[in-house]
């Protein structure tokens, strides 16, 4: 059987945390693929900063509709009883903690659940959007990542480097080797990837993690 593609993996797993009408945010690129596998039964209200609750599926090549796009730009549809507002409405939204789930990518997580995703110093950037709102908005914040850098380097470490996006928010990392419970005493091992192992989690691991080896599972 061929190797799951790490994307679709992290998918899956974040899907599973996802629950029937929950108000849901997903992030620019690699979060927007949980909607793509929810649990069977599970339905949730897909909501995008720039001003939509119930956002569909993407559309049909030729199909567009350039008044239809999500926070990343990208064309989307809108479902049977959705709903368009302006971006004041939309934060209001954020703000006053009516969004059940954020899913966010992250450059670093660390120990305390401090969370990095918007700048690296020295490069170009736009500036740190929404994110600094969903994270301390939102019920529970998820991140959705690869476990190392492109380097081999750790991206869930004892203490962020990178400029912070906010402060002891994050709840659940999932990556492609491991899904990590950030609670008050730290960084808890809950599960992982089948095909790898307990030992090259540690490994991979800047932060200290915390683990049962009988209380571990798999996904």
């Amino acid at each position: 059987m061929p190797q799951m593609d790490k994307r679709t993996r992290i998918a899956i797993r974040v899907a599973k945390e996802l629950h029937d009408g929950d108000v849901v945010n997903l992030g620019i690129g690699m979060p927007t693929l949980v909607a793509n596998y929810l649990p069977s039964g599970v339905s949730i209200i897909l909501h995008s900063e720039n001003g939509f609750l119930g956002i569909g599926p993407e559309p049909q090549k030729g199909s567009e509709d350039k008044d239809l796009v999500n926070a990343g730009g990208k064309p989307v549809t809108i479902q049977e009883n959705g709903c368009c507002f302006d971006s004041a409405m939309s934060f209001a939204i954020i703000r006053g903690g009516h969004v059940d789930t954020t899913v966010l990518g992250a450059l670093e997580v660390d120990e305390q659940g401090n969370l990095a995703n918007w700048m690296v110093p020295g490069k170009r950037i736009s500036g740190m959007g929404g994110a600094m709102d969903l994270v301390v908005g939102a019920k529970k914040i998820i991140i959705a990542m690869e476990h190392i850098n492109k380097d081999g380097s750790p991206k869930i470490v004892k203490k962020c480097s990178l400029p912070l996006t906010a402060q002891a928010e994050v709840d659940l990392i999932v990556t492609d080797m491991a899904v990590i419970a950030v609670r008050p005493d730290g960084l808890h091992l809950i599960e992982i990837a089948e095909d790898t192992t307990l030992e090259e989690v540690v490994a991979a691991t800047g932060g200290q993690l915390f683990y049962s080896n009988g209380n571990i599972g798999t996904f």
